[in-house]
């Protein structure tokens, strides 16, 4: 066989027939009526360790993991018959080497007792992907980190207690302002975008403004001082400004509460943010550390068809999330490992309705008197499918790689085995010179199915007219 170290001798009668299994196979192997390897061939790509030729002479199925033996009887079946043998995922267990992950096809042989069968190491593919999913892993995590300092920063601006403007240094026009600055300038947060910030103060206390903007941008310590608002009462606050950058750009911070006033009591910060919780459209639900409910709000107990929240507070929460003993383990896995996990994929079963969608946010609060997760639950009823439709396939390693944390790592593992079947069949149509009969005796495929395959991979310039 043409660039393959050990030739098959009853195969390779044809150089054409030996470029192409030295083209798309690593291992090749001539398996007689009885299941027993007669002949062993390595591609050019593979090591050529002296243990891959003790198969010959052994049983294949005795040679195979103990979840792949099942796979055997039904590809060689199909051979047998003459019927295209469709690939099956199979590990080779080779002494000295281990398990060896291959995709296999299989052929019959001219003489119509032995079948021919070809395989791809998918090694290299399993360590890519492997990976692509760390570098994806570690890509989410840093666009994580951004994202949760992005979040602290609005949460802060949007309830402190104090009003909060960002502005431009040097036009001093308005950017942002959070609730509190538009309610004691009585103003929507829109309207006040664009405003000069001289303009949002009384006129007598315009010069004060100005000069604390004058000895901030020339390097002095900030101060506090009084002034008045300009609105429909003439309130006075204390104000104080400091300068930052940010992208480049010099930006002016503003800060002004009612003199005499602190900020708003934790109790009514705590008080407010339970009745947002409470309000909620998306399910909240706590646990403790025995996976048993602490609280919930309306949305879950309506979610999982409960009156209130008394008929939920100590069930375990895999009562009704994911499917038992399998989703909560892995979410309360990664929230321990990771602190949080986003946008998990899973189940919610209600009391009297079927199971539907869902997908959970949780966070870990671990660190306080009472231990607790909590879990933000959003039920999903037309959610697409997650898994690409097939009938387009990835064309290269890059779009492969695209995928990575948006497929499932076995419907990317079947992506790949289609991308080397692509392959396989531009080889043979290569050494064939484009004559499709051949290229289809080849790989074992009626013409028909190559053409059905030609249309599945986008290789029209390979199809007839």
């Amino acid at each position: 066989m043409n660039k393959v170290r050990t030739p098959l001798k009853s195969f390779a009668d044809s150089p054409l027939a030996s470029r192409v299994v030295a083209a798309a196979a690593d291992l090749a192997l001539v398996i007689d009526r009885q299941g027993g390897i007669q002949e062993v061939s390595l591609g050019e790509g593979m090591d050529p360790d002296p243990n891959w030729y003790k198969l010959a002479g052994a049983r294949w199925v005795d040679t195979l993991t103990k979840e792949s033996q099942a796979k055997v009887d039904a590809l060689l079946g199909e051979a047998r018959q003459g019927r295209t043998a469709r690939s099956r995922e199979l590990n080779q267990l080779v002494e000295g080497i281990g398990e060896v992950p291959f995709r296999f096809s299989a052929v019959l042989l001219e003489d119509q007792k032995r079948v021919l069968v070809m395989g791809r190491d998918l090694r290299t593919i399993a360590s890519l992907q492997q990976r692509m999913v760390t570098a994806q892993q570690t890509m989410d995590r840093e666009y994580g980190r951004l994202r949760q300092a992005d979040t602290r920063y609005r949460v802060f601006f949007h309830v402190a207690s104090e009003g909060v403007l960002v502005a431009e240094a040097p036009s001093l026009r308005i950017l942002e302002a959070n609730p509190a600055a538009a309610s004691m300038l009585g103003e929507s947060a829109e309207a006040l975008q664009g405003t000069v910030l001289p303009e949002l103060f009384e006129s007598r206390s315009r010069p004060i403004v100005q000069g604390m903007l004058a000895a901030v941008d020339a390097g002095a310590h900030p101060t506090e001082v009084q002034v008045n608002l300009l609105g429909q009462t003439e309130r006075e606050v204390t104000l104080a400004i400091s300068l930052f950058r940010q992208s480049g750009s010099a930006l002016v911070l503003v800060r002004f509460w009612s003199s005499g006033v602190g900020a708003m009591p934790w109790a009514a910060r705590a008080a407010r943010m339970l009745s947002v919780l409470e309000a909620l459209p998306d399910a909240f639900v706590v646990i403790g550390e025995d996976r048993r409910i602490l609280s919930a709000n309306g949305a879950f107990c309506e979610l999982v068809q409960q009156a209130n929240e008394k008929q939920v507070i100590g069930q375990p929460l895999d009562r009704w999330l994911g499917r038992p003993g399998v989703d909560l383990n892995i979410m309360l896995a990664n929230v321990r490992e990771h602190g949080s996990v986003k946008n998990f994929a899973t189940i919610v079963r209600g009391d009297f309705g079927p199971p539907q969608e869902g997908v959970v946010t949780a966070v870990s609060a671990l660190d306080g008197k009472v231990p607790c997760i909590g879990f933000t639950i959003r039920a999903v009823s037309s959610r697409l499918s997650l898994v690409p439709s097939t009938s387009v396939m990835p064309r290269s390693v890059q779009q492969l790689r695209e995928l990575v944390g948006r497929v499932p790592l076995k419907d990317l593992v079947r992506e790949s085995a289609d991308l080397i079947e692509k392959l396989c069949i531009e080889a043979a149509l290569d050494v064939s010179h484009n004559n499709r009969a051949s290229a289809a005796q080849l790989l074992g495929l009626s013409r028909q199915g190559l053409y059905s395959k030609l249309r599945r991979y986008g290789l029209a310039e390979f199809e007839p007219g």
